[in-house]
């Protein structure tokens, strides 16, 4: 009986402790010839990023003011996810984002990349935040397809295609 109880007390607090993990998915657009970008990330834990890390408050979900949101998140993953293409550090185009369930998807994209041979990353998003962070990184160029987990700290990861 004592067995049951503890095993019972363990499944449950799996569902008790929370887990912190933001997804990132990167497609080589070879017709546009741009990178299309998007990032999954829980959103109440963006948000207290983003409070933490400018002393402000604000509210994802229902924005007072939509442009100071969309300009702290812009600010945020230009400092947190960085890309060089081919070995040349490229600039993020922040487009907006979307909330999701318990998510807010946040689109990016780099214009003109013609080719991708060599995809260096560095994804320390909500680094700062928890230090169990894990950030999953999916890239697709042409028709291969290749992931990686990045474990705080170590944000960098090198795609070679």
């Amino acid at each position: 009986m004592l067995s049951y109880i503890f095993i019972t007390f363990l499944y449950l607090s799996s569902f008790i402790h929370p887990f912190f993990v933001s997804v990132t998915e990167i497609r080589h657009n070879e017709k546009s010839k741009s990178l299309e970008i998007s990032s999954r990330i829980f959103f109440d834990d963006l948000e207290k990023t983003l409070e933490k890390k400018y002393q402000v408050q604000i509210n994802i979900i229902k924005p007072t003011d939509a442009k100071q949101v969309n300009d702290l998140i812009a600010d945020y993953l230009q400092h947190q996810l960085q890309l060089r293409v081919d070995g040349k550090l490229v600039k993020l185009k922040y487009l907006g984002y979307e909330i999701e369930e318990d998510a807010a998807w946040c689109y990016l994209e780099v214009p003109q990349t013609t080719t991708v041979k060599r995809l260096e990353i560095a994804d320390s998003i909500l680094f700062d935040q928890h230090p169990e962070q894990q950030n999953m990184v999916h890239v697709t160029v042409g028709k291969q397809r290749q992931s990686t987990k990045l474990d705080n700290p170590d944000s960098k990861y090198t795609f070679n295609f």
